[in-house]
């Protein structure tokens, strides 16, 4: 099974780094410009879309839900490479650096996904999308709390291993919903 779980998720995630280098080549790096806070309430809009369609059941713009789960991916992303960077980094970076970055934090976020996997059996494997949805959620409302508390915590976990979840519960939603075709 964990052969088959690190095929899936490479497979989401190629088609998210596809997206995302695209993107930064259409936009360069505009996100820098972005305070931490407001990349976490570009996750949130996502995932709120999400669970509005989940309990209404219908949808009346086009966007698939996929679409927003690739959003969330590359937004975490963007945070965790945002929380590294600092003011000295250039506003506008290139597409080959940016592509390093991003490996760097998906294996780093694979790596916590087998670590986890490992000790729970992926029980993801029998939840629900629409679960994951609210757990997404409940992981954004917790940065959110972060953030407010200027990135204190006192037992808690910190942002990136927030964002590194919502990777990794949005990864298992796409495969979930069929995104990988086996």
């Amino acid at each position: 099974m964990e052969e088959q779980t690190v095929g899936e998720y490479k497979e989401v995630i190629k088609a998210c780094k596809d997206i995302f280098l695209k993107k930064a080549k259409d936009y360069g790096t505009a996100w820098r410009i972005l305070r931490l806070s407001s990349i976490t309430d570009q996750i949130f809009i996502k995932a709120q879309r999400i669970h509005s369609v989940q309990m209404k059941g219908q949808q009346l713009v086009e966007d698939d839900l996929e679409g927003d789960f690739i959003g969330i991916i590359n937004y975490c992303v963007i945070a965790l490479m945002q929380m590294n960077l600092t003011d000295k980094d250039p506003l506008e970076m290139e597409v080959e650096v940016l592509e390093k970055l991003y490996d760097k934090y998906v294996e780093e976020t694979l790596a916590l996904l087998m670590n986890k996997n490992h000790d729970y059996g992926e029980a993801w494997r029998d939840m629900r999308v629409s679960s994951m949805t609210d757990i997404i959620l409940m992981k954004l409302l917790r940065v959110k709390q972060i953030e407010d508390n200027k990135g204190k915590t006192i037992i808690s976990e910190g942002i990136d291993a927030n964002y590194m979840d919502m990777i990794n519960y949005s990864v298992f939603c796409l495969i979930l919903m069929g995104f990988v075709k086996s």
